[in-house]
């Protein structure tokens, strides 16, 4: 899916890579370290016209859906086990994949910026030369926010349903 979007900039957002997690007690092990990450990223503004039209092209993973198919089958594994994203976020990204070819395809003049994960590259072949390896929070967007704007509430830790979201635009001349 893909709607058109007011982005939300705040480059404060890029500061949440460094907060601590299970297993990352200084945040992010790619903030400083990975091109596409704080504070290498690019910032979305700078990157891109918002004169002109910016989209969200995004995908719906129903989160509770896939739960409920592996507790039937594992009936012993923990809360944290079931939502784990090792199963189902391959899943996700092929659909998420597949939103941005489409929205490519039909929008030649535009440019995406999108969490780079393995099989972006091969899944989009030549598109990929237009996508910015980067996720919209990386370059300062409040995606949270950005999506709530055309009623697309984020859950935070996704229960219901989880979301893969990039963002398109014109570059800046």
């Amino acid at each position: 899916m893909y709607k058109q979007v007011t982005p939300i900039i705040d480059y404060s957002v890029r500061e949440l890579c460094c907060r601590p997690y299970l297993g990352h007690k200084k945040g992010c092990p790619n903030y400083c370290y990975k091109q596409g990450c704080p504070p290498q990223a690019q910032l979305f503004d700078k990157v891109f016209d918002l004169t002109q039209p910016v989209f969200a092209i995004y995908n719906a993973f129903d989160i509770s859906s896939h739960v409920k198919k592996i507790m039937a089958a594992n009936p012993g594994w923990s809360q944290r086990q079931l939502t784990c994203c090792l199963y189902w976020q391959n899943t996700a990204r092929k659909q998420l994949t597949t939103e941005l070819a489409y929205f490519m395809i039909t929008h030649p003049d535009y440019h995406v910026a999108a969490a780079f994960y393995k099989g972006l590259d091969k899944g989009l072949g030549p598109l990929f030369k237009r996508v910015i390896p980067s996720p919209p929070e990386a370059m300062g967007v409040e995606i949270t926010k950005t999506m709530a704007g055309i009623g697309v509430n984020l859950e935070w830790p996704p229960v219901n349903v989880a979301y893969q979201v990039a963002l398109a635009g014109m570059k800046r001349v």
